[in-house]
């Protein structure tokens, strides 16, 4: 399905904003994905595939990619919050926890925050490598050329780089990729309340993006339980490792809800 329905007053109607790609009604809880810079709901396909029926998953799609590719990209974690959170609260008719890679990470905390301002607080909040929004590093990907962020591209590993040997596809794709970065760079924390959900932390232990203890410092987010967990890669360890990870969001979901 390339676009969900969501009931909002009794109608039917869709949204570019949320993907789901295995439908399941009758599952007692949700998991919303949110993907990384320059990435986009496919990438959590697998997950939806491996999860369901089990779990009911969503994939927020992000302006500017696919089949919101007619929306401009939005270049700041905030707007993409506000956006996604609205889309959201009508799918918080169950407990939902919300898994975020990256950028999506950022994200996903921003949204949980909206939806605890709403009396909508998640289940519990997955992230995955990203350091806590609390610890700053001095980041200007987004200031680079075309040639640099690739490069940068390069370095993380993770995308099919071969769409960038096409001057149509590179055309396409930078624009999207430069605006999620500015987005993730320029973010700042707004200091407030802690999460009343647990939060589960995701790390590769050869990560570039993010040490063991900026992760570690997820834990002032949350006045409920954290938990770190590390697994052998780096930032994209989660391709080679996806069984691993599902199986773990997956007990972690189960025991919370019991």
């Amino acid at each position: 399905m390339s676009e969900s329905s969501r009931a909002v007053g009794g109608v039917r109607e869709k949204s570019k904003w949320i993907q789901r790609f295995h439908p399941a009604p009758d599952a007692a809880n949700r998991l919303v994905c949110f993907p990384y810079a320059g990435g986009s709901a496919s990438y959590f396909h697998g997950v939806s595939a491996a999860l369901s029926p089990a779990l009911d998953v969503l994939a927020v799609q992000y302006p500017g990619r696919q089949d919101h590719r007619s929306v401009p990209p939005l270049r700041s974690v905030e707007e993409l919050a506000d956006r996604a959170a609205e889309e959201l609260l009508p799918w918080c008719d169950r407990p939902v926890t919300l898994f975020g890679h990256s950028m999506g990470a950022m994200v996903a905390y921003e949204v949980a925050r909206r939806l605890t301002d709403k009396g909508a607080a998640p289940l519990s909040v997955v992230v995955s490598g990203r350091r806590a929004p609390t610890t700053v590093r001095q980041e200007d990907v987004h200031l680079r050329d075309d040639d640099g962020i690739v490069a940068e591209m390069e370095r993380l590993g993770g995308s099919d780089l071969r769409m960038f040997h096409d001057p149509e596809l590179r055309a396409l794709f930078l624009p999207v990729i430069r605006a999620d970065y500015e987005a993730v760079e320029t973010y700042r924390h707004r200091p407030g309340p802690p999460l009343p959900c647990p939060v589960l932390a995701l790390l590769g232990d050869g990560d570039p993006m993010a040490t063991v203890e900026e992760t570690q410092a997820w834990a002032g987010c949350t006045s409920a339980a954290f938990t770190l967990r590390t697994f052998p890669g780096g930032h994209f360890y989660l391709n080679s490792r996806a069984p691993e990870v599902i199986g773990v969001i997956r007990e972690h979901i189960a025991s919370l809800t019991g």
